[in-house]
């Protein structure tokens, strides 16, 4: 089995998910191809990855570049973590938002992590790799978990009904908040 890791740099993503790789018991003998634009943080992950999978004697193959449609070849899952807007323009809408009354912690759409100036690109970025996806791994699975999550899977599944696209998000951790309130056994779930 292979996973290209798209964005792998994002320490955010990147470090949960080389524990959760290394611990996977299933997915022995897997190819990691982890892909970044940024060298310096790629290699690092890349180290980290590597050691761990050492130390836990997880046997994994990892492979790295920043050649997005290279990481792709092969694939059966495609993991999407990368943010294509640097945290400079997030931290500039922040400031924006603020100065024309927006507060933080109101809508989700105008001060989180999802801002619409940020989404702009990112939706862009999601089609760009669905439709690289469809030419070069056309029966792989994309895991979406960069934000906007929920946006993102819904509009990917609209616009591209041949692709395979999953989303995931922290908030699975609530599901057992909502299974106590309504009673329902969390271990069967």
């Amino acid at each position: 089995m292979k996973l290209a890791l798209i964005g792998a740099g994002s320490a955010e993503f990147s470090l949960k998910l080389v524990r959760d790789l290394c611990l996977t018991q299933s997915l022995a003998g897997s190819v990691v191809h982890l892909m970044d634009i940024e060298r310096p943080r790629l290699a690092a992950v890349h180290s980290l990855l590597d050691r761990f999978a050492r130390e836990l004697g997880a046997d994994l193959e990892v492979e790295s570049g920043t050649d997005r449609s290279e990481a792709m070849v092969g694939a059966d899952f495609v993991v999407d973590t990368a943010l294509t807007a640097p945290n400079s323009r997030l931290f500039e809408g922040w400031r924006l938002a603020e100065a024309l009354g927006y507060r933080h912690g109101g809508s989700l759409h105008v001060m989180h992590d999802e801002a619409f100036w940020i989404n702009f690109f990112q939706l862009r970025f999601f089609e760009s790799l669905v439709e690289d996806m469809l030419d070069i791994c056309p029966d792989a699975w994309l895991i979406q978990a960069a934000n906007p999550v929920f946006a993102g899977v819904t509009h990917l599944a609209r616009r591209y009904p041949r692709a395979k696209v999953v989303g995931i998000c922290h908030g699975f951790r609530e599901v057992y908040a909502l299974a106590d309130v309504l009673g329902l056994d969390r271990e069967r779930l």
